[in-house]
């Protein structure tokens, strides 16, 4: 090979390991539950409880159809029992859990989880066990994912957590269990439980999230799961807030509507004393009506003299 030829092979393998890095791959996508995210709880076989346990969302079971005990435990969301939503949400939860189990690449963790720190990522355990508190690191992105590939069985001990960081959420956190899950006495437990046979939550035992159990039933015992809510990205908004969203629809409440209202409607009413007037005739110019006026005046006392002085002599006489 030539030294050229080297220098191109060499060139090559680094470009592969560049991008073939953590650093170039995509970010996990979430496990789509369809109709399943109905429902906080979702069984086999039955839905038994003990106790006044509270389901924020729907109870589901399909093909069974019963659940005692509710009464007392109360449902917020809807019941199904062997209907045609159940088995909807029941074939939704098989495809949501056969795309958690087969997701690659994944990281091998041992046993025991408590006291463990994770980022975002997909991870397979044997015999999953919490004693203590797991935490959670989104790195900052709300929508981070967590997929929890376990072989066999899950089982967390008394008073033991799930910690959330960073923005994590339950919302984007899944536990594909390939037997059953028991959640111990108090414990609090976080994200989406989707286990082949079934689900025990024991008393006092709280779960931000779902359970859902695929052929095997769900036993409650006062307990209390709530809907995992999803944290959106706090980022830059993709409009400027500051910026005028249309056009104004009117015009400025400001500016007249019309000519000015105080324009005369008319002539005015009131005519000057002293208007001079034009009086026609004779060979030479015009006379003013100040002197009409003092001529009529001084006619209209010469009458008013001739008349008073006639009745005098027709009284004497």
């Amino acid at each position: 090979m030539s030294a050229l030829g080297a220098v191109a092979a060499s060139s090559l393998a680094v470009a592969v390991l560049i991008f073939s890095g953590t650093g170039a791959s995509a970010a996990e996508a979430p496990v789509g539950l369809g109709t399943a995210a109905d429902f906080s709880v979702l069984a086999g076989t039955t839905v038994t409880n003990t106790g006044p346990s509270f389901l924020a969302q729907s109870l589901g079971v399909s093909p069974g159809n019963t659940n005692p005990g509710f009464p007392p435990g109360l449902v917020a969301g809807e019941t199904h029992l062997g209907d045609a939503v159940a088995l909807q949400a029941k074939n939704d939860l098989t495809t949501a859990y056969n795309d958690a189990a087969g997701r690659t690449p994944f990281t091998n963790l041992p046993a025991e989880l408590g006291g463990t720190t994770l980022i975002p990522g997909v991870y397979r355990i044997g015999a999953a066990q919490l004693t203590g508190t797991l935490t959670l690191n989104s790195q900052g992105d709300p929508a981070a994912v967590f997929i929890f590939q376990i072989d066999s069985t899950l089982v967390t001990a008394a008073n033991s957590s799930v910690l959330f960081i960073n923005g994590a959420t339950p919302c984007n956190v899944y536990w594909q269990v390939s037997s059953s899950a028991t959640i111990g006495t108090g414990t609090r437990f976080m994200g989406n439980i989707l286990a082949q046979t079934s689900i025990s939550m024991l008393t006092g035992a709280t779960l931000q999230g779902r359970a859902l159990a695929q052929t095997g039933a769900v036993t409650l015992q006062t307990n209390t799961i709530n809907a995992p809510v999803c944290l959106q990205p706090t980022g830059t908004p993709t409009q400027p807030t500051g910026t005028p969203t249309g056009t104004p629809t009117g015009t400025p409440t400001g500016t007249p509507t019309g000519p000015p209202t105080g324009t005369p409607t008319g002539q005015p009413t009131a005519r000057p004393t002293r208007t001079e007037l034009p009086v026609t005739g004779g060979s030479g110019g015009s006379a003013l009506l100040p002197i009409l006026t003092g001529i009529g005046s001084i006619a209209v006392a010469s009458g008013a003299a001739l008349l008073l002085l006639y009745r005098r002599r027709t009284t004497e006489s």
